[in-house]
């Protein structure tokens, strides 16, 4: 039979927490992401500054563009690139939105794009325009 401390040492090995301060701090009962299984799995992205932790909304590329370095910055402390990415969902408040959005987010991404899915939904955390979601493989 396996001792507790064992037990305790082999889930800790199944599910790491990654959080940094270079992305924003989550603002439920979540983690930024948690590494599982030979994947990450990173939580939805709003486009919040990790510095000022103000809002950028006031333009959808540039609201994109820190959602995509919030997504960036988890990934590093993961030790790992958007090429390591294999399935993203982007959440928008309005489909409009999808061409600026999605010209943001294509510059991240070299060759070799993820999986992917958008879907227009009707409101979003502190009322934002867009979130993202990521999952890389180790």
């Amino acid at each position: 039979m396996e001792s507790f401390a064992t037990l305790l040492l082999l889930k800790n090995k199944m599910k790491q927490i990654i959080n940094t301060t270079n992305a924003p701090a989550p603002i439920g009962p979540y983690s930024q992401a948690v590494k599982a299984a030979g994947m990450l799995f990173i939580s939805g992205q709003i486009a919040i500054n990790p510095v000022t932790s103000g809002l950028v909304t006031d333009d959808i590329k540039k609201e994109t563009e820190q959602i995509m370095n919030n997504l960036k910055a988890i990934l590093s402390e993961a030790q790992l690139g958007f090429e390591h990415v294999v399935k993203t969902t982007i959440f928008l408040t309005d489909m409009n939105l999808f061409t600026p959005v999605n010209e943001v987010y294509g510059k991240f991404f070299e060759s070799n794009f993820p999986a992917r899915e958008t879907v227009a939904v009707k409101a979003l955390p502190k009322n934002v325009n867009v979130e993202i979601s990521m999952i890389a493989v180790l």
